[in-house]
């Protein structure tokens, strides 16, 4: 190896603690965008992890494989942020503190998201409160494998079911159809009069409401 990389490299590695402080300042700055803290973030991840295993392939499964979804704890204003880019003005921001949230990542870049909370109308049950996918990311199965990640944590929460609603919205509706929901009427219906309400058992022979 010649010579001035071999001390460019040895230059560089010098700083990693100095790069590495940044990274983290960027992501715990509250006033830098959603983007660059998440960038900052994965860097810092990418460092002490490795990169996941990404396709090159020039087609739809490359594509679906390089979206990741990571269970998330606290980033309201990233999930804020995707609410408004999903959702606009049709459904208010939910709290994000309580429950169980994820984000679907494109490279660097948060393009999905995917919560879980309790159940307030059904015992022992999670409902799903928000899916959310930018239009230009739809197609990749982002809403399912949200989804089954939220199926899973309900799982390990004991809940015997999982419910959620849709109004006017036939691909999302679609959607808990393939993940097997199936549509059901509650005791109490707790939306609009033309909502389809969605449920899926986890365990077996179980419809407590």
């Amino acid at each position: 190896m010649p010579k001035a990389v071999t001390e460019i490299r040895s230059l560089a590695r010098s700083h990693t603690r100095t790069a590495l402080n940044v990274l983290v300042a960027v992501m715990r700055n509250t006033k830098a965008t959603p983007p660059a803290r998440v960038a900052a973030a994965n860097a810092l991840l990418d460092r002490g992890w490795g990169k996941p295993t990404q396709s090159l392939a020039n087609d739809d499964s490359a594509l679906e494989l390089i979206h990741r979804i990571e269970r998330v704890i606290v980033h309201p204003d990233i999930l804020t942020e995707l609410h408004h880019l999903t959702f606009f003005n049709g459904a208010s921001v939910p709290s994000f503190d309580g429950g169980h949230w994820w984000l679907a990542f494109r490279e660097a870049t948060a393009v999905a998201f995917a919560g879980v909370v309790p159940s307030t109308h059904v015992r022992n049950a999670g409902y799903f409160c928000r899916v959310g996918v930018l239009q230009r990311h739809w197609g990749h199965h982002l809403q399912l494998r949200l989804m089954r990640a939220g199926e899973s944590r309900a799982r390990r929460n004991g809940w015997t079911c999982l419910v959620s609603d849709t109004t006017g919205n036939i691909v999302s509706a679609n959607n808990f159809i393939r993940a097997g929901y199936r549509m059901y009427a509650p005791p109490y219906p707790w939306a609009f009069p033309d909502t389809l309400y969605w449920r899926k058992n986890l365990i077996s022979g179980s419809f407590s409401s």
